[in-house]
């Protein structure tokens, strides 16, 4: 059984390292990507003026009427200090040619005091600039920035197979490391003094032994943040009933009524102020989205600057109607079957927000060991095939019947030469 474990670890490393590596290493730069952003692009994050701040719903009203080719779709409702409003948008269509006007940028931001707009920009573009580096990296941690293939995100789904690949490797790992009683103890320590090839191993082995449940959680979270619809929720729903958003089911929107326009953006935060209040939330409203294709607005409750998802298990969500305005779905922290309280708790396992600001050093240098693991297990595997192709040159240059004949003296200089061979440098 041991050699087939071995073959396995072996095909999966080697299939998932260079994703794993990608991973890693966004993975420990996003773990503080607004602070990173914002210290990158000051101009796009903090305001010009001091005066003060006019409502974002008036903000965005003087947006869109200044460009009628848009549509907010996110909007903070609270403002930090000294901070810009950014806004999401889409692209409206056209009237004349039926088709969605082009947008160079998806995401605004407005200085808060006079509305003026500070920058625009593609969150996501396959760019190095330096406005666009931090979503650019983002995208790349659970994309690679693939492209959509027949209508299927085909970075997203690779991304969330490597995660799958990932947690069958990690339990083999673990058997793997302690073959027997006895070896346990080599299994946590680090040939530190013989540096080389067998602290390579140990860092590879001990290393992942050491932050195995962590390394474990991470895999499995990568699955939930990528495939979470797919193929998480089915499973955890086999154990736990799970509540559903619009997002999960697009059933329970229902149909929109025709020639019936939808509510304003007021009247919608005034209807999700009173769900809330029936439902305990005391936290402010906090953001606002749209989603057309699904005719449904979202609102969610948290203090400004705090969209991150801060805090145990992320921020309160309603779903409401567009035509409406009643509830058609809700996340609301800490409430729900065992079910939704575990995927409540996916992103802020993740991201190390669970944890606070501790998380998320945690979560960064996890990224880095995950780097570290995938290189490490790479130079074990090279190793190990130079020293496999060795054997097979030494066993052609001596067969095993090859030398049944010759005496002793030439005997031993063949052998010597095949050791030679052999064995890794």
């Amino acid at each position: 059984m041991r050699p087939i474990l071995v073959r396995l670890h072996r095909w999966f490393g080697i299939a998932i390292a260079l994703f794993l590596f990608i991973a890693g290493l966004t993975g420990a730069i996003i773990a503080w990507d607004h602070e990173l952003d914002a210290a990158l692009n000051p101009m796009f994050f903090y305001a010009r003026t001091d005066g003060p701040a006019l409502r974002p719903l008036e903000l965005v009203r003087r947006v869109e009427a200044a460009d009628p080719r848009l549509h907010v779709t996110y909007m903070p409702l609270g403002i930090e200090p000294g901070h810009t409003l950014q806004l999401f948008v889409r692209p409206g269509t056209d009237p004349h040619t039926k088709a969605p006007y082009t947008l160079d940028f998806n995401q605004l931001a407005l200085d808060p005091a006079t509305g003026e707009i500070q920058g625009r920009r593609e969150w996501g573009a396959v760019s190095l600039a330096r406005l666009n580096l931090i979503p650019f990296v983002y995208k790349l941690h659970y994309t690679l920035h693939l492209p959509f293939t027949h209508g299927i995100d085909t970075g997203t789904w690779l991304m969330g197979i490597v995660g799958i690949v990932w947690i069958f490797d990690s339990m083999i790992a673990l058997v793997l490391s302690f073959p027997n009683l006895k070896a346990w103890r080599k299994s946590f320590a680090f040939r530190v003094k013989r540096g080389g090839y067998p602290l390579t191993f140990d860092l590879h082995r001990s290393g992942g032994v050491w932050i195995w449940g962590l390394l474990l959680m991470m895999a499995v979270t990568s699955v939930s943040m990528n495939l979470g619809k797919e193929v998480v929720r089915p499973i955890v729903s086999l154990l736990s009933p799970l509540g559903s958003t619009p997002f999960d089911d697009p059933t329970l929107v229902g149909t929109p009524q025709p020639g019936k326009a939808d509510l304003t953006r007021e009247q919608i935060l005034e209807a999700a102020r009173k769900i809330a209040s029936d439902r305990h939330i005391s936290a402010p409203p906090g953001a606002l989205f749209y989603v057309p294709a699904l005719h449904t607005y979202g609102v969610g409750f948290f203090a400004a600057g705090k969209d991150h998802g801060d805090g145990p298990l992320g921020n309160a969500w309603l779903y409401l109607n567009a035509q409406t305005g009643q509830p058609v779905a809700a996340s609301i922290p800490g409430q729900g079957s065992a079910g939704d309280i575990f995927m409540q708790a996916q992103f802020p396992l993740h991201s190390g927000r669970i944890a606070g600001l501790a998380g998320r050093i945690a979560v960064s240098g996890l990224g880095l060991v995950v780097a570290v693991l995938s290189v490490t297990g790479l130079m074990i595997w090279l190793k190990k095939l130079e020293a496999r192709r060795r054997q097979t040159r030494a066993a052609q240059i001596m067969p095993d019947d090859a030398l049944t004949d010759a005496p002793p003296s030439e005997r031993a200089k063949r052998a010597e030469s095949v050791e030679h061979i052999a064995s890794p440098q």
